[in-house]
This record gives structure tokens, C-alpha cells and sequence, in this order.
């Protein structure tokens, strides 16, 4: 190392890495919690999404394999210290630069995910951490000691990277194909009322699921823990086939004898025992990514105690294997069980992955992107040239076995997402890949597995409508998409650091630690924001989705408060054009859509009721033109809201101050007629006259602010680009009028006081 060498000697050198050790241990703490609120959804989607137990039983029986599982963990922190680089080749110094790096990243990149709700893989983040932060180090070596770059693979183990990556691939499409094809099977065999079926032979789907279930735990959850031993272990591995027969046989006898003699419904203790199993391989397995790192730097700091001098000896002990200390899994246990009760973000990130598969339709939280479009389409294609070859009788067949019409029909708030069938497919087809997987040595992510597998699965039960296909299918590419995100950003971002250190030393690591700081609570307020929002859409979507609302006239009363907020984002909109906020006016625009959310689950109350209804449609119950009317002011809002962003956001020149005096007139216009009619529906009164005057004070402003603009461009005074806009809002404007009238009729046609 050169003068300028990462963390330099200094009097008080050994003081300060212990500092330091100190600082990852910290670190280590936050890492567990944002952690553990990202990989809770691989062990809490199928039971939370299918409700086979009370939201605390489940927490119960996870925090069971979750603390057993970190507890008996055999602690062998390898990927840490020598998987990914050879520590022979660094020192002390910097050694720490990368665990530190490696550690503020994890903290940071682990709660961006948290708060956006997005599962990600805690190995391939630490991993590519590691990568990053070692190759960074490793540069600055070979460019101090003036060597080629051709040196960097005498420091680095780019194996591990390349088979990450490939897990990453393998995982998406075997897990995803796999689920689906499993789910398809087994739906065919039970169909959605299985409760007769089970009754039949659901003992031997039990035995079947439960037997790889519990070899997964012998498998996968025990591997690398103190209570089974390497020949135990041995052992398992050379005799699966008779582990997985000696299981299916007890515990379909078992099941059998429930069937007979109790009420159980067998389907729970299956759903129950597979939480248990992947929150116990979880702690087992993953604990690693969370204190491995602090680990091997409290190691490498013990190494520097026992070393004459540090600074100039090689890390070669850090490839000796090192047992982890029992008191620091059972601490670590400890803070995973607090932060799975506690967690705000894993019930967040769980609640993604149940949204994405539910059964039914409702408050969707992603956006359709045109490669959700494109591949919905080349599936409905797909399905249309499949039918063309399969008999119509198979094809009846195939959807008389299909049928959950009875299942929406039954729709309550308190109805699970998706049913017992599909969360013990979710379980066991998950355990069946990862134990293979391990048992092959091949590099399948856990998260990956059991997010893909339950994507499959809600494919084949056709939870993925027309209605929701598109949304479903850019949630699931965007999580995917965040896969390789994270192994991007892991990279880069903790590469960075790792040069900030090396050069900063002391004062730098505070500054980043200060960094990392502000960051988390920033991401908290925005967590608690968007939670907030989340909500807040839900319970909206629930009152009007709810089985009480039995008539037209109290899905109608909501639309009172939606068309109140048309009239505040039409003025907020107006407000960011005037001012050229383009801040102001992202959010109006991003509020219209909101809006139209809530107008499209009002019309489609209303469309449900009439359906649903034994009466008959009355002559002037006009239900289309209440849809109808509600959308088309939807569509103009937004139309608005979308032509001033665009004009701010292209940097076109501002309206001129006669411009901004006449569209504020006829703002305040349009406000009053809405509220007018914002009072009528909620009265169900509409008979007002203060709506009748603003519409006719509407139309006389509108002519003359229309009469205006046409002389202005007369004269010259306009540019082409202003006149489009103005004319634009004026036309949207008019037509959102016209719509609110329409509406103010057919409402007064179709309910009566």
C-alpha cells in the first residue's frame, strides 16, 4: 500500500477497527430488519394470501421457524469472508473498507426495496456487494502497484457472480412453468368447490404435499445446523427416495384418520407446517446475508489482535473455517422474531405478492407498461390457436372443471385472496424445487422460487383475468425487472463507497454512515405516505365493493366526494400551468388517475348491482349513461391534466396574463357547478337551481373566452403551440361540463329520493 492506503496507520489504529467492528455490528442490526421485512414474503404469501389462520397464529408458527431455525444454525459465515474475493490477498485495511462498504449498501439498498414493496433477493444483493466493493479495492491495488488488469482475476472469485446471475434465469422460468403446469393439475383435479373432494382423496394430496414439504426442512432447513449432523446429513441425500415414501405413507394415514374422525380441514396444517418449513430454511440459510459480513469483520479484527503487524500481514486465516458464537444466532433470531411482528414494510412487500395473485379484482398498485400489453395479447393469441386444436369436448371439460363463478359471486371483505388448494401447491411446489436444486448443488434463489412459483399458480387458476391481466403482468416484470436492478445498483453503489473509504478513511465512513441514516428515515416517510395512499384507495374500493351496498342510489353517494376532487386537481392543474410548476402539475396528473380508480370501481358497483338485481330495469333508468357520463369526466380530467404537463414539460412559453385571468374565471365556474352537483348526489335532490345557473354561467363564459382566443390568433399576438393548449383546455373543459349535466339527468331519471 501506498501513502494514501484505505484506513491508514494511525497510533490508535487497533482503537479505531474496533470502532469500526462496532459500527458493523450496528449495521448488522439494520440489516436484519430490513432484511427480514424483505424475505418475510417468501414464507408469509401463502398463508397470509389464502387466511388459513389468524394474522397472529401465522406470525406464531413462522417466528417459530424463524427463531429455531437462526438459533441451530451452524453459523458458518463462508460467503462473507472468502466466497467472493481471496482474502490472502488483502489486508486488514482493506479488508474492512469492503466489509463496511458492503454493509452501508445492504442497509440502503434492502430499504429502497421495503418502501417501494418490492421483493428482492437478499443473496444476490449481498453478493454483488461484495463483488463490488472487492473489485473496487482490487483496482485501486493493481493500479497503485502498477500492474495489469488482467491481476484483477488473481483477486476475485467471478464464479460466484456468473452463477448468481444464472440462478436468476433458472429460477424465473423453471419455478414460474413448474407452478403452473402443478397448479393446473391439481385444479383440474379438486376445482374451486373442493370441499367434497377433499373429503374423497384429499388425504393422499396431503401426504404428497406434506412428505416433500417436510424433506425440504431435512434437506434445505437443516443443512449447515447443529441439530443434524454431517452423517445424518449424508444420509438423507443418499436415501430420498425412501424419506419422501416412509413420509407420503405416515402422513396420509394421518390425514386419512382427520378425514374420518374430525372436522380438520387437512389443507390448514399443510399450509401451516410449509410457513414453518421455508421460515426456518430462511433463518437457517439466509442468516448469513444479514451478519455474515459483521462476522467475518469481527474475525479479521481478532486476527489483526493476535498479528505483529496488521497492516502489512495477508488475511490468509480468514479461509480457515470459523464457527459463529451461539449467543450472537440466538440474538439475531431475536431481532428477525421482533421485526416480523413489528415491520410496517413486510407486511408491505408480503401484501405485493398477494395483490398480484389474488383471485379477485380490486385496487391494482401497478400501472399497465406496453410489454405487459404486448404480452397479454401474444397470450390471448397463444390460447386461441391452442383451442383451435383442442376437442370442444376436452375444452368443456377443461372449463366446467375451472369454474369459480360461484367463488366471485361469494365475494366478502373478509374472503382470502386465493384458497387452501393454491397455498399448498405455492408450498410445495417451492420446497420440491429448492431441495432439488440443493440437493443438485444448482444456484436457484429461495426468493425467486416462491415469488415465481406463486405468479405461476395464480396464471393456471385464472386469476389473471382480461380485467387485470395487464396490471399483474408489469407487476411481476417489474419485481423481475428489480432482480437485475439490484445486482446492478448492489454493484455499483457499494463499489463507490468502497472508494470513498479507501480514500476518506475515518471521517468518510461517518459521512456515509450520516448518509445511510438520512436515507432510511427518508424512505420511512415515503413508506408511511404511500402506505397511507394504499389504504386509503383499499378501504374505497372495499365500501363500494362490499356486499352490503345493495342499491344504485349508495354506490351513486360516492361519486359525491370523486367529483369534488375533480373540480380541486382541475384547479391545481390550472395552478402548476400558470406557474410552470411542473412539480404541481406531475402530482394533479398523478391525482387524476387516482380519480379515475375510484370512478371506474363506482361504475363497476353499479354495474355489479344491476347485474346482480332480480328486478327489472324501469323505463328511464338510464345505468349507461350514469357509467358512461361518470367515465367521460374521468377522461377529460385527465386529458387536461396530461395537455398542461406536457406543455410545462416541454418548456413551451406561459400563458399570457389575459389568458391565465380568463381560465381562472372559468375555473371557478366549473367549480361551482360540480360542487352544486356534489351536493344534489348526496341528497339525491336534483332539482337545485344553483346548478342550473353555474351551467348557464359556464356556457356564457365559455363562448366568450372561446371568441377571445380566435381574435387573439387574428391578430397574431398567440403562438401556434399556446393556441393548442388554450383551445384544448377549452374544448376538454366544455366537454367535462356537458358529461356533469348528462350526468345531473340521468341520474334524476334513474333515482329518486
Amino acid at each position: 500500500m501506498g501513502e494514501r492506503g484505505a484506513l491508514s496507520v494511525k497510533l490508535n489504529y487497533m482503537e479505531i477497527y474496533l470502532i469500526i467492528v462496532v459500527v458493523l455490528f450496528v449495521l448488522a442490526i439494520s440489516d436484519l430488519v430490513v432484511g427480514v421485512s424483505n424475505d418475510a414474503v417468501n414464507f408469509l404469501n401463502s398463508a397470509v394470501g389464502s387466511k388459513v389462520a389468524p394474522r397472529h397464529i401465522i406470525l406464531i408458527v413462522a417466528s417459530a421457524g424463524v427463531f429455531i431455525g437462526a438459533a441451530f444454525s451452524g453459523g458458518l459465515m463462508e460467503v462473507a469472508r472468502k466466497g467472493i474475493f481471496n482474502p490472502e490477498q488483502f489486508y486488514l485495511p482493506e479488508i474492512m473498507t469492503i466489509f463496511l462498504a458492503v454493509m452501508l449498501t445492504d442497509v440502503i439498498l434492502l430499504d429502497l426495496y421495503n418502501t417501494f414493496a418490492l421483493p428482492t433477493s437478499t443473496t444476490v444483493s449481498i453478493v454483488f456487494e461484495l463483488l463490488g466493493a472487492s473489485v473496487m479495492v482490487s483496482i485501486l491495488k493493481i493500479v497503485e502497484a502498477s500492474e495489469g488488469i488482467n491481476e484483477l482475476i488473481r483477486y476475485i472469485n467471478t464464479s460466484k457472480a456468473l452463477a448468481i446471475i444464472s440462478g436468476i434465469l433458472i429460477s424465473v422460468a423453471v419455478a414460474f412453468t413448474v407452478g403452473a403446469l402443478i397448479q393446473f393439475i391439481v385444479r383440474l383435479v379438486f376445482t374451486f368447490d373442493f370441499e367434497k373432494r377433499i373429503k374423497r382423496y384429499g388425504a393422499i394430496w396431503g401426504g404428497i404435499s406434506l412428505s416433500f414439504i417436510t424433506f425440504f426442512i431435512l434437506v434445505k432447513g437443516a443443512k449447515g445446523s447443529t441439530f443434524i449432523d454431517p452423517q445424518t446429513a449424508d444420509w438423507i441425500k443418499s436415501n430420498s427416495e425412501i424419506i419422501l415414501l416412509y413420509n407420503f405413507l405416515f402422513w396420509t394415514v394421518i390425514f386419512q384418520l382427520l378425514t374420518w374422525f374430525t372436522k380438520v380441514n387437512i389443507l390448514k396444517p399443510v399450509v401451516l407446517v410449509g410457513t414453518f418449513a421455508l421460515a426456518l430454511a430462511f433463518a437457517a440459510n439466509d442468516l448469513v446475508n444479514f451478519i455474515g459480513v459483521p462476522l467475518a469483520g469481527f474475525s479479521t479484527y481478532l486476527i489483526g489482535l493476535n498479528s505483529a503487524n496488521p497492516l502489512t500481514e495477508l488475511m490468509d486465516e480468514l479461509r480457515d473455517p470459523v464457527h459463529t458464537a451461539g449467543y450472537f444466532l440466538v440474538i439475531a433470531g431475536i431481532v428477525m422474531v421482533i421485526t416480523l411482528w413489528k415491520s410496517k414494510k413486510a407486511q408491505s412487500v408480503t401484501k405485493t405478492e398477494v395483490n398480484l395473485g389474488r383471485q379477485f379484482e380490486g385496487f391494482e398498485r401497478f400501472e399497465s407498461s406496453m410489454l405487459s400489453r404486448i404480452l397479454v395479447r401474444m397470450n390471448i393469441s397463444l390460447l386461441e390457436t391452442i383451442k383451435k386444436i383442442i376437442p370442444l369436448s376436452i375444452q368443456n371439460f377443461i372449463a366446467k372443471r375451472f369454474d369459480n363463478t360461484k367463488i366471485t359471486a361469494q365475494k366478502s371483505k373478509d374472503q382470502p385472496s386465493f384458497d387452501l388448494i393454491r397455498a399448498s401447491v405455492n408450498l410445495m411446489v417451492s420446497s420440491i424445487l429448492i431441495s432439488f436444486a440443493t440437493s443438485l448443488k444448482l444456484p436457484l434463489s429461495t426468493t425467486y422460487v416462491t415469488f415465481m412459483v406463486a405468479m405461476g399458480t395464480s396464471l393456471s387458476d385464472k386469476a389473471w383475468g382480461r380485467e387485470s391481466a395487464v396490471y399483474r403482468v408489469n407487476g411481476v416484470l417489474t419485481v423481475i425487472g428489480g432482480w437485475f436492478f439490484t445486482a446492478f445498483m448492489a454493484f455499483t453503489v457499494s463499489a463507490v463507497f468502497a472508494l470513498v473509504i479507501y480514500y476518506g478513511e475515518l471521517p468518510a465512513i461517518f459521512v456515509l454512515i450520516a448518509v445511510a441514516i438520512f436515507f432510511v428515515y427518508k424512505t420511512h416517510i415515503v413508506h408511511k405516505d404511500r402506505s397511507a395512499s394504499e389504504e386509503e384507495s383499499e378501504k374505497e374500493i372495499e365500501v363500494l365493493t362490499d356486499v352490503k351496498i345493495k342499491s344504485v342510489k349508495e354506490s351513486v353517494k360516492h361519486a359525491a366526494n370523486s367529483l369534488l376532487s375533480v373540480s380541486t386537481v382541475f384547479e391545481d392543474s390550472l395552478e402548476g400551468l400558470f406557474e410552470t410548476d411542473r412539480k404541481k402539475l406531475k402530482k394533479a396528473k398523478k391525482a387524476s388517475k387516482k380519480i379515475e380508480k375510484n370512478i371506474n370501481t363506482i361504475t363497476s358497483s353499479i354495474l355489479s348491482i344491476v347485474k346482480t338485481t332480480d328486478d327489472e330495469i324501469r323505463e328511464g333508468h338510464r345505468y349507461g349513461k350514469i357509467v358512461t357520463s361518470m367515465n367521460e369526466i374521468s377522461n377529460r380530467l385527465q386529458s387536461i391534466t396530461k395537455k398542461n404537463f406536457d406543455h410545462v414539460d416541454n418548456n413551451h412559453k406561459p400563458l399570457n396574463s389575459d389568458q391565465i385571468d380568463e381560465l381562472k374565471q372559468l375555473s371557478n365556474v366549473l367549480s361551482e357547478e360540480v360542487k352544486s352537483v356534489s351536493k344534489m348526489i348526496e341528497k339525491l335532490d336534483f332539482e337545485s337551481k344553483d346548478f342550473q345557473e353555474a351551467n348557464l354561467k359556464f356556457e356564457k363564459i365559455h363562448s366568450k373566452l372561446d371568441k377571445n382566443q380566435v381574435s387573439r390568433i387574428k391578430k397574431g399576438h398567440i403562438s401556434t403551440r399556446n393556441s393548442i393548449l388554450y383551445l384544448g383546455i377549452l374544448s376538454d373543459t366544455n366537454s367535462l361540463s356537458i358529461n356533469v349535466k348528462e350526468l345531473v339527468h340521468a341520474l334524476k331519471e334513474t333515482i329518486h329520493k
